[in-house]
């Protein structure tokens, strides 16, 4: 077995945890704002997800939201946070710090799209920091980091 992915299946890893960082902030948000949707399929479509649409993220947040019987208030609830957990600890040794803080950026950034992070997006932030072994101090510092215009 091999002790590092191969580099297509490395990719698929960073694609499918973009997707599910993107669902994880807009499920703490709500769907209720075009901005975020746009700015999450903008990412999930850099990412490798050439077709995603606002509606078909939307569609998948309201489908998790009412399989796991929980409201969009309660951000990852324990079924996102084990998708989140599924998603980014198989990849989190693999990335540099650097590529682990460009993940979590690209989720603070959705989250910021319609304004300032609510206190959902923050704890869903916390939790993909917390998956992608980042200190909490260092998602505090990103968490700033992101609301200053590069």
């Amino acid at each position: 077995m091999l002790d590092h992915p191969t580099t297509r299946r490395f990719s698929a890893m960073l694609r499918d945890a973009v997707h599910t960082v993107a669902l994880a902030v807009l499920a703490a948000g709500g769907t209720g704002s075009r901005t975020a949707l746009e700015a999450a399929a903008a990412t999930v479509r850099a990412a490798g997800f050439a077709d995603c649409t606002e509606d078909q993220l939307a569609a998948l947040v309201d489908a998790l939201a009412a399989d796991t019987g929980r409201y969009i208030e309660q951000p990852c609830g324990a079924g996102l946070t084990i998708e989140l957990h599924e998603a980014l600890d198989p990849l989190a040794p693999h990335l540099a710090p650097a590529g682990r803080e460009s993940l979590f950026l690209q989720g603070a950034r959705i989250a910021l799209a319609d304004g300032p992070y609510t206190p959902a997006e923050r704890d869903a932030l916390t939790t993909v920091g917390a998956a992608l072994t980042i200190c909490s101090d260092d998602v505090t510092r990103l968490l700033a980091a992101a609301r200053t215009p590069s």
